[in-house]
C-alpha cells in the first residue's frame, strides 16, 4: 500500500500557533509596529508618534505582539524599548511586504533600492 501523502506536514499545534501569530500580524497598526521595530528599538511615545496614534492604543497593540512573542522589551532608566523578537519575525515581515509589493508592481520597492530584479 502507499503511503498518503497528502497529510499535513506540521501538527496541528504548530499549525494553530502559526495562524495566532499570523493573527496578531494580520492586523494594520501592528503591521506598522513591526516594521518600524525591524532594525531599531523604540519606546511607546516614539512609536505612537510615528504612527499618529495615542500612546495607550499603541501601548495595547505592543501587549498582543509581546505575547505573541512578536516583539521583546528592554528597560532603559524609565523607559521601556521595544524591538522585533528575532530574525525570524524580522524575515517573516519583510517577506510578507516583499510579496505583497511584487502582487501591487511590476518592480517592487524594495527592488528599485537596490536595482535588483528577481
Amino acid at each position: 500500500m502507499h503511503a498518503d501523502t497528502h497529510l499535513p506536514v506540521w501538527g496541528d499545534d504548530v499549525v494553530d500557533l502559526a495562524v495566532e501569530v499570523l493573527r496578531v500580524l494580520a492586523d494594520p497598526t501592528r503591521l506598522q509596529l513591526a516594521g518600524l521595530l525591524l532594525d531599531e528599538e523604540e519606546s511607546v511615545s516614539d512609536l505612537a508618534a510615528a504612527l499618529g496614534k495615542p500612546g495607550p492604543a499603541v501601548s495595547q497593540h505592543l501587549a498582543k505582539m509581546r505575547m505573541a512573542r512578536l516583539v521583546t522589551t528592554r528597560k532603559q532608566g524609565t523607559s521601556v524599548l521595544y524591538r522585533v523578537e528575532n530574525g525570524h519575525v524580522r524575515q517573516l515581515v519583510i517577506d510578507t511586504i516583499g510579496h505583497v509589493e511584487h502582487l501591487l508592481d511590476n518592480v517592487p520597492a524594495h527592488h528599485r533600492a537596490t536595482g535588483a530584479v528577481s
